[in-house]
């Protein structure tokens, strides 16, 4: 499981309900030896997001046998050199960014991104680093990723400690660098006339304090409530062993479904017609598929998800909000934020559940007051799932245990409202 620690050790985890049996360290995940000198101080909130989604932007990075099009994609064009993976043959292309730099030394940094993997084929993910003064450190992968399980199995890499970096499932934790630079490495099976691409690579780094401050004001969304379906993930209690075993281990794709139902962009019956019959909203079901992580073992790593999204709604991300003023005006635009908090018994009035130490649940409206209306998945059935959280309680929770991590989900009907940096 992926627990969730104070912002100020850096990221909340993505998993649901169950308790680690690890120390907790730095980067909110539970990992063995992890570094001391990864600890940080800092007073500010300071969160920046770059994307690559446009022909400009994909031409401003290093093209290696790929090709960009009108529409916006980075695709395969070209072997630039062939290589085995699973005792199989890929041909290989390679797209690498400029050197990008937030403006502060940033402690983590989460890749996200939307691709198309037809046939054999995948893509990896990978980041290096530069401090302030020049020095380099080596490239990391985030991910080996497909949309499809057939050929692939996606997974994350954590660990690759060195350099004063290290990998937490789909988090590149850092002592603090000044710049870093994504590499995407297109895979298709060698013999094959399939083309990977990508029309969507965004870069979140961040840098956090322990605590989550002064309470937001209620602010744009006030008297707001979007009409987003409810599921509930304790429907699921043991579906499929194999892909985490549903019920408390499935908050994140029971999550992402209920915001692609809300665009009505769930997936077509055909996708899940393998789920087993009188399994409740089977497309639950094939979100934990389809964004389960085969290195850490569970449907909670934050991109896979948004990737998963992506290509049903047609735009996702992982990105870090400052407090729930810029959820508001999420809201406001009729986006509706999925977000991860954690807390202990007694702090969050009113939950389904008295405890968890990372969770995932759906920001859904504001009351007058400022109080936050959410689709928490925690709950035993859809009738319990839409819950009333106080203003205070949730956004320190939230800030406080995963840094304010939220998943942004839309479609082309609801474009983002203007840029604040963090989307």
């Amino acid at each position: 499981m992926r627990p969730a620690v104070p912002a100020a050790l850096a990221t909340a985890v993505a998993a649901c309900l169950v308790a680690t049996v690890f120390a907790l360290v730095p980067g909110g995940r539970s990992e063995e030896g992890a570094p001391a000198e990864l600890a940080v101080t800092t007073t500010e909130r300071m969160v920046h997001l770059k994307r690559f989604d446009s022909r400009a932007q994909w031409r401003s990075g290093k093209a290696e046998g790929v090709r960009y099009t009108s529409g916006g994609r980075m695709a395969f064009s070209k072997p630039i050199r062939t290589g085995s993976y699973a005792g199989r043959r890929y041909d290989v292309a390679r797209w690498t960014s400029p050197w990008v730099s937030p403006g502060f030394s940033f402690t983590e940094l989460i890749p996200s991104w939307s691709a198309r993997t037809p046939g054999d084929s995948w893509i990896e993910v990978r980041v290096r680093g530069r401090s302030a003064g020049g020095a380099l450190t080596s490239f990391d992968v985030l991910a080996r990723w497909a949309a499809g399980d057939r050929h692939v199995k996606r997974h994350s890499v954590s660990g690759q400690a060195d350099d004063g970096t290290r990998v937490n499932v789909d988090t590149w934790r850092t002592a603090g660098l000044a710049s870093y630079r994504l590499e995407v490495r297109v895979h298709r099976r060698t013999g094959s006339a399939a083309v990977p691409s990508l029309d969507l690579a965004t870069v979140m780094t961040s840098r956090l304090p322990a605590t989550a401050g002064p309470t937001s004001r209620p602010g744009v969304a006030s008297g707001t409530l979007l009409d987003v379906p409810r599921y509930s993930q304790m429907a699921h209690a043991g579906h499929y062993p194999e892909w985490g075993g549903g019920g408390a281990a499935w908050c994140s794709p029971t999550s992402t479904s209920m915001v692609l139902g809300y665009y009505r962009r769930l997936p077509r019956p055909a996708a899940y017609a393998w789920v087993r019959s009188g399994h409740t909203d089977p497309w639950v079901d094939h979100a934990a598929r389809m964004t389960y992580d085969h290195g850490y073992g569970g449907t909670g790593n934050w991109p896979f998800n948004t990737a998963y999204a992506a290509e049903l709604a047609g735009k996702a991300f992982v990105t870090r909000l400052r407090n729930l003023r810029e959820a508001e005006r999420l809201v406001r635009a009729g986006i509706p934020p999925v977000v991860s908090i954690a807390f202990e018994r007694g702090e969050l009035t009113g939950a389904p559940i008295g405890s968890s130490d990372g969770h995932l649940l759906v920001i859904v409206g504001f009351r007058s007051d400022g109080a936050v209306v959410v689709n928490d998945p925690a709950a035993r059935t859809r009738a319990g799932v839409t819950r009333v959280y106080r203003r205070a309680e949730f956004e320190r929770l939230w800030l406080e245990a995963s840094g304010g991590l939220t998943y942004v989900i839309h479609d082309a009907a609801h474009p983002l409202p203007a840029a604040s940096g963090n989307w």
